[in-house]
């Protein structure tokens, strides 16, 4: 338990025993002590910790809740957990002011642990998988696809950090109407490419890569399936597109700073039997029926708005059939949490799909579905118009040249998956604080420099202040940075918690604000004393060992200069 922690622990604690006292006074008439919250308010004048317990009990006790907090008050003790002050406020919250020599014990946590502090087993036990793009492999990696990419990895590596066995999956949708839509129009390019009259479909893939994926293969094979029964030809065109496009897809997630676990083929789902099998498993259950020729699941039954396809009038699965039996798949894999990235277009299909899994007569909860919103890229203050289906798109491969995998992933971080993301190239590409990224990784130079110009005067920076020399940080800039350091732990429970990485984006510019302050109001290896001096190094070291943490779950480049 963190040192911050196990202070709001200590408090709450406080807290219950200040109810339970008010009660056996009779002071305060309830049932039970009611689940309270404390939380930091918005603005440091407040306080450095609010309690709403008043506030819940107003109803019950039949009293105002200022009154409830008053009663409250005069049965807190609280002496030995750096209670300094309290007060109440507004409508009955209680603000906390607290002795600021509890950040004494921050600094000599986080040496002891160096880069794990903040990293915990609140996940042990928890094998979960992380499903993120599984694009269609008909066309390259878009924007959209590299936002799904920079969360998704993130967020495995987040759980990661706290404690779970995480694995990244890519579902590979390699059969279906998208990819005979692919054939001919890799057939199209084909015979195009050859002298022969060839028309992509309307509904086709016209982008400039299907010319080039089958401008490889004629390289390769030349004509040899030219004449070819057409069947076979575009077996044969979409075999080696689905290849070359995978290999494709590897290279740049991997150029992104993405490496899958599995890379898991729908295909195979059909060809293996086991959506077949699932279905049985449904029909057993009692979900299945047939009419008109078609299976259909039983989803009215389920709570959902209708039933559905799962077997066509013409024998074909359904995708949505195919995806029950990936899910369940995935749980047979033993995951104990599942966690799929979807755009937003697909909001419908969640709730079907937790239906699903609780007729398979699995958990619905253990499936989590994070939406998430497109990306508008911002380019000489316009929005760039794309469209995949005719090629006219920014690629990820595009984005990786322009500027670079650490803007891209922290400019993708930057808001909730259910904000949209404006994404300004001109800005990614900027040298200056404007620039978010830049700003934090400058942060982290100065305190590598900082920590090299230590060792070249031979200080002994492996040292761990004692907590007198650490009691010496007591500038405004240097107890607000000890203070967001000290924060760092419950920040990242709470953005696993939630699996919301983009917290994480917010901690490191406001950790890297406050080290900029710090940095340009208190002299370091300049200090007035060796103490000083000591304890401010140590401040730095402490600093970069929290932010280099969390540039490694965002997968961003911590540099030690720039």
């Amino acid at each position: 338990m963190s040192v911050y922690t196990e202070l709001r622990h200590n408090i709450k604690t406080r807290f219950s025993e200040a109810l339970l006292a008010a009660r056996a006074a009779g002071e305060l008439d309830f049932a039970a002590v009611p689940p309270f919250v404390l939380e930091e308010p918005r603005e440091r004048a407040h306080g450095d910790l609010a309690v709403n317990a008043a506030l819940l009990l107003a109803k019950e006790t039949r009293r105002p809740p200022r009154e409830v907090a008053a009663v409250l008050l005069r049965h807190l003790r609280p002496e030995g957990v750096w209670i300094a002050g309290t007060e109440v406020a507004g409508p009955g919250f209680i603000n906390i002011h607290l002795d600021p020599a509890w950040l004494g014990g921050v600094l000599p946590e986080i040496l002891t642990a160096g880069p794990r502090y903040g990293a915990s087993d609140m996940g042990r036990g928890q094998k979960v998988q992380v499903e993120f793009v599984s694009a269609n492999p008909t066309g390259l990696l878009h924007m959209g696809n590299a936002r799904g990419a920079a969360l998704g990895d993130s967020l495995a590596a987040l759980l990661a950090f706290t404690g779970c066995e995480v694995e990244r999956e890519f579902y590979l949708n390699d059969t279906g109407n998208q990819i005979n839509t692919l054939a001919l129009s890799l057939e199209a390019r084909y015979f195009q490419l050859l002298g022969r009259e060839g028309l992509v479909p309307e509904n086709g893939y016209h982008g400039e890569d299907v010319t080039d994926t089958m401008r490889e293969l004629v390289a390769r094979d030349g004509a040899m399936y030219l004449d070819m029964e057409a069947a076979a030809r575009r077996e044969a065109l979409t075999a080696y597109a689905l290849t070359a496009k995978t290999a494709a897809m590897r290279r740049v997630l991997a150029d992104f700073g993405v490496r899958y676990d599995i890379w898991f083929s729908e295909k195979s789902l059909h060809t293996s039997g086991y959506v077949r099998e699932t279905l049985d498993v449904l029909a057993a259950g009692g979900h299945i029926y047939e009419r008109d020729g078609a299976v259909w699941l039983k989803g009215l039954a389920l709570g959902e708005e209708k039933d559905e396809v799962m077997i066509r009038s013409d024998g074909t699965p359904t995708y949505f059939a195919a995806d029950i039996a990936y899910h369940r798949h995935k749980f047979a894999r033993g995951f104990t949490r599942v966690i799929n990235i979807w755009g937003a277009d697909h909001h419908g299909h969640v709730a079907r799909m937790q239906a699903a899994l609780g007729a398979l007569g699995l958990p619905p909860q253990s499936l989590r579905v994070i939406l998430m919103q497109f990306v508008r890229l911002i380019e000489g203050g316009e929005v760039v118009k794309m469209s995949k289906r005719t090629g006219r798109y920014i690629t990820l491969h595009d984005l990786l040249t322009d500027v670079g995998r650490d803007a891209a992933r922290f400019f993708f971080l930057l808001r909730a998956p259910d904000s949209t993301v404006d994404f300004d190239l001109d800005l990614a590409k900027k040298e200056s604080a404007e620039n978010p990224v830049f700003y934090v990784q400058y942060a982290h130079a100065r305190l590598c420099s900082i920590i090299r110009h230590a060792q070249a005067m031979g200080l002994d920076i492996e040292q761990t202040p004692a907590a007198s020399v650490c009691a010496l940080l007591s500038t405004t800039q240097e107890t607000a940075l000890l203070r967001c350091l000290a924060f760092w732990p419950e920040e990242v429970e709470r953005a696993a918690r939630l699996a919301e990485p983009h917290r994480l984006t917010a901690y490191v510019l406001e950790l890297a604000g406050l080290y900029h302050s710090f940095y340009n109001h208190c002299r370091v290896l300049q200090a007035e004393t060796e103490d000083l001096r000591a304890a401010r190094v140590a401040l730095v070291r402490g600093t970069r060992f929290v932010l280099a943490a969390a540039l490694g779950i965002l997968g961003v480049t911590a540099p030690e200069s720039m």
